[in-house]
């Protein structure tokens, strides 16, 4: 009787199919994660820490490279990268996307290696529960 009832309360109501990626979206998606921690990895190690770089960029150095490590700084200092992954995070949480998954992706990402760890580990977590939601519906 319980098994009848449960049969006909699923069949009234309609299946949405969830949030996943195809196989092409998954490898982009990669690809624009790895670039991301690479770069922030590049800007971390190589830029932000390493002393010879930074006594040049102190010292006045015109490059683009001091111009975007002086950038890179501002926004770390201010954990823009943390927030705005998680802001993304929460938009795709709502409606979810593709685009803003990437977007999301490679701003967590970068925020993990820029000393925004807490605020980006919370964005990817909240990626990770954007697939248990169901897909658009096509306009």
């Amino acid at each position: 009787m319980i098994d009848s009832v449960t049969e006909m309360a699923s069949k009234n109501q309609p299946r949405h199919p969830l949030f996943r990626p195809s196989a092409r979206a998954v490898n982009v998606l990669l690809v624009i994660g790895f670039l991301s921690l690479g770069y922030g990895m590049y800007l971390r190690y190589l830029a932000i820490e390493m002393p010879s770089v930074g006594l040049a960029c102190d010292g006045g150095l015109p490059t683009w490279l001091c111009a975007t490590r002086k950038l890179t700084m501002v926004l770390f200092n201010n954990m823009v990268f943390g927030y705005f992954a998680l802001a993304v995070a929460l938009l795709n949480l709502i409606r979810p996307s593709l685009v803003l998954f990437a977007v999301a992706l490679a701003t967590a990402a970068f925020g993990l290696v820029m000393y925004n760890a807490g605020l980006s580990a919370l964005a990817v977590g909240i990626l990770a529960l954007s697939f248990a939601r169901p897909a658009p519906e096509p306009e």
